[in-house]
């Protein structure tokens, strides 16, 4: 059996990777204003040469820019779409945490103040420098945060009332512009775009279905609005575009924000959203069993089960991870699953507590398993 030449792989990887350290000190001078804007983008683009090599060299057939143009996975999107303003003072604390203890983390706040639409195709740039300098082997990917993602944080509240009476309206125009972006990244020739989203995932802790209650949402029928939503954007998609979408329970700086099993959102999220692959967290007992999977359907749509944590840099036992695809195919197709990691390596550029060398260990890994249970 052998693997397959179009994504999502066999072996994959969710898309943000550790910034090195040159990098990292390119973007404090850039704060600081000791490095003008061409200073900062010659740094990403030696980064992300580097960061293309890596990935070729670990065996990936998936190449990704480590999101290194970025600071956050997903605000430095949302922030580019007309109608959406930054807000000062006003932030939503989340509690991260682990083993070691919990970070009171406050991300940038944000409100619907405009009529949202698509002034500009988001992230043009930086998938076209991936597109040029990808190896032939190398299959681009670009990741961009889901529409769910735009509301989840403030929820209706968000929504300047003056600017949508009726929330419906903002729903058709966040769709509109997302099904915008999908067709202008086609255009540049991006054949393969995941929808991240922690909305999916984080719906299914009870204490979320809480917040969302408080902030005036309807914990029971939110996730069905946001897959409705994603589905009439997925419904324009281009034949020959992969689509696919990353859940986790929050990643930030090697700890999380939410727990349970995928249970909750299963039934909705396997058979209704119109996706052809989900990266799913499965690295710990907080993302429950393999079960919610039996609502996966036969035929083409995907799971790369996520069974390699980014968050912790011990090397996982290559007879272990074996035996959690074994299990996963209790209930659903072996020939329908993949592995990755659990999540990305640096959701945010301050990144996950591993070294570099220790994720491209991970990432070959990965590579390893899957030629040994799918061939290569």
């Amino acid at each position: 059996m052998s693997t397959t030449d179009k994504p999502p792989f066999r072996a994959d990887h969710v898309g943000s990777l550790l910034r090195p350290p040159a990098l990292t000190q390119a973007r404090a001078e850039f704060k600081a204003g000791r490095l003008d804007a061409a200073g900062l983008r010659a740094a990403e683009d030696a980064a992300i040469l580097d960061v293309i090599e890596l990935q070729r060299s670990a065996g990936l057939q998936t190449v990704t820019d480590g999101e290194f143009r970025r600071t956050s996975w997903h605000m430095d999107f949302i922030y580019q779409l007309d109608g959406i303003s930054q807000v000062q003072g006003e932030s939503l604390h989340v509690q991260f945490k682990n083993e070691q203890g919990t970070y009171d983390y406050a991300p940038p706040a944000m409100r619907v103040a405009g009529k949202v639409g698509l002034g500009h195709t988001i992230f043009a740039d930086a998938f076209t420098f991936l597109r040029e300098h990808a190896h032939p082997e190398q299959t681009p990917k670009l990741t961009i945060p889901s529409p769910s993602m735009v509301h989840y944080r403030g929820g209706n509240a968000s929504i300047d009332r003056d600017v949508y009476p009726e929330v419906d309206a903002f729903w058709t125009d966040l769709a509109t512009a997302y099904t915008q972006e999908m067709k202008a990244l086609h255009e540049l020739g991006c054949r393969y775009l995941q929808l991240d989203d922690t909305s999916l995932a984080y719906v299914n802790d009870p204490a979320q279905r809480e917040h969302i209650q408080a902030i005036g949402g309807d914990p029971e029928h939110l996730h069905e609005q946001y897959i409705e939503v994603m589905n009439r954007v997925l419904a324009e998609k281009p034949a020959d575009m992969v689509m696919t979408t990353h859940l986790c329970r929050g990643n930030n700086q090697s700890m999380w924000a939410a727990e349970g099993g995928y249970d909750f959102v299963a039934e909705a999220l396997f058979g209704n959203l119109n996706v052809d692959g989900y990266f799913l967290e499965f690295d710990d007992e907080r993302s429950g069993t393999f079960e919610p999977l039996r609502f996966l359907p036969k035929g083409h749509k995907r799971v790369i089960l996520g069974i390699v944590t980014t968050k912790r840099p011990e090397l996982e036992d290559k007879d272990m991870l074996k035996r959690r695809i074994e299990e996963a195919a209790r209930y659903v197709d072996i020939n329908q699953l993949g592995i990755s990691g659990q999540c990305g390596f640096s959701s945010t550029e301050e990144g996950n507590n591993l070294t570099i060398d220790e994720q491209k260990a991970k990432l070959e890994l990965i590579v390893q398993v899957a030629q040994e249970v799918w061939g290569s």
